[in-house]
Formats: C-alpha cells, sequence, structure tokens
C-alpha cells in the first residue's frame, strides 16, 4: 500500500486562480492576471494581485492586502512561474479582495484600491481536475497540487475599461483546460531535506 502522506513539505496553501487573455487564439498574450488567496505561508496569509495588461498599458501593477505575502510570492513562487511579476522594485499597492459566486455559474474576484477597481470574472466553467507536478516538473524545484476549473469565457474589468482579449482553449496533460483557471485547494510543496 502507498504511503498515505506525500513525501514533500508544504511551501502554501491556498488558491491562485489566472487570467490570460488574447486578441488572436493564444498567439500572443494582451492580459495576465495571477491572483493570489494565501490560506498559509511563512509569511502569513492574505490576498495578492499581479497584473500585466492592455489595460494598464503593459506595465505591471501588484496589489496586497499583505505585502508581506506578496513579497514572499515573489521570491519563491511568480519568480518562476513569470519572471515580470517578481520585480521587488515594483511597489505593491494596498487593496482589499472580496469574492462572489461559484463555478457553477460565474465566479468574480473583485480588488479595490485607492485609485482603481478590478474585477476579474469566469463562466462557461468546464470539467474541473486536479492538476499534480511534483518538486522537479517543467524544470521548477517546486511542486504544486491543485484543482483547476477551466473558463471557457473570462473578462478583466479595470475601472470601467474592459479588456478585449478573450481566453482560449489549453490541454493540461489529457484533459481540456483553459487559459483562465480558478485554481483553487492549491498547495505549493518543496522537496524535504
Amino acid at each position: 500500500m502507498p504511503a498515505p502522506v506525500d513525501p514533500t513539505n508544504v511551501l502554501m496553501t491556498g488558491e491562485n486562480s489566472f487570467i490570460r487573455l488574447s486578441p488572436d487564439g493564444g498567439k500572443t498574450q494582451s492580459d495576465r492576471l495571477s491572483h493570489w488567496r494565501v490560506l498559509w505561508c511563512p509569511a502569513g496569509s492574505g490576498h495578492a494581485l499581479f497584473i500585466q495588461s492592455a489595460l494598464t498599458e503593459g506595465k505591471v501593477r501588484i496589489y496586497a492586502d499583505n505585502a508581506a505575502v506578496a513579497r514572499w510570492l515573489q521570491r519563491t513562487i511568480e519568480t518562476l512561474l513569470f519572471p515580470a511579476f517578481a520585480d521587488p522594485d515594483l511597489p505593491v499597492l494596498g487593496a482589499e479582495f472580496a469574492r462572489g459566486g461559484d463555478p457553477h455559474s460565474t465566479a468574480v474576484e473583485t480588488v479595490v484600491a485607492t485609485a482603481d477597481r478590478i474585477r476579474m470574472t469566469w463562466w462557461d466553467c468546464i470539467e474541473p481536475f486536479v492538476l499534480t507536478l511534483p518538486p522537479g516538473s517543467n524544470n521548477r524545484p517546486i511542486g504544486v497540487f491543485s484543482t483547476f476549473f477551466p473558463a471557457k469565457s473570462a473578462q478583466v474589468e479595470l475601472n470601467g475599461r474592459v479588456a478585449a482579449g478573450r481566453p482560449w482553449p489549453e490541454m493540461r496533460g489529457d484533459r481540456q483546460g483553459s487559459s483562465a483557471c480558478l485554481a483553487w485547494s492549491e498547495t505549493w510543496v518543496t522537496p524535504r531535506g
């Protein structure tokens, strides 16, 4: 019988839903958002949003309700996922975060900062699956286990302006995915020792 405990150490647990939009079916990206709801990591708990969008003139912005969590994500995970989000010289803008809805209808994440209001929306979700990437997968020293709810449709709104791009289908192994997913029950791990 296999061991009932995964042999890795927990690095972070929470959520990392994302939206990547394109004007041409994924050949080029116009918008990339990485939304984190951290339940536990060495820097505590909190939320962070990393965004690079046509709506921000291509500039990266970071919003968080716990700057220490945002900086930890930059150093530990975003540096592997999307290095443009890992620049420690970028300011972290204070914000409040809220969620509504669910994958059965429409899921919404709202971020409100002093000068900005961002609304991310996912709908038309298809069958969920569990992504399993142990440390060493994709040439990354850390691994991740996550429940993906791929959305056929997604929208990004910043201060009343809506991004023009659309998500595109992506295969994850033999499962149909999307460039816009609710990624819940997500745990990042590191090898023991």
